[in-house]
């Protein structure tokens, strides 16, 4: 499924107009980044959270020259499902 998808199935669903639909979406994944940019995290209760981890420096090689390359320390996003919905997936899955 694509955003354009998802703002079509949300219009569907809501009876909003899609334009108005998109700008929500847009806005909703907008302020997820502003939130992980100022090092915060973002719990939504039965969904899951957005939070950023520090990957530690560490030698990295070249793959073409096969040379040893230092990789800095940096933030990397990260998402982790809550417990609810993982199970929710996991038993849909079983009744197929």
């Amino acid at each position: 499924m694509t955003k354009a998808d998802l703002v079509k199935q949300v219009a569907t669903d809501t009876g909003m107009l899609r334009r108005e639909v998109a700008q929500i979406v847009d806005s909703f994944l907008l302020t997820i980044k502003e939130v992980l940019k100022d090092g915060e995290h973002i719990e939504i209760r039965g969904f899951g959270t957005f939070d950023t981890k520090i990957r530690k420096p560490r030698m990295g090689r070249n793959p073409k020259t096969e040379a040893l390359v230092p990789v800095p320390e940096r933030r990397v996003p990260t998402f982790k499902y809550s417990r609810g919905f993982k199970l929710e997936i996991i038993n849909t899955d079983k009744n197929k």
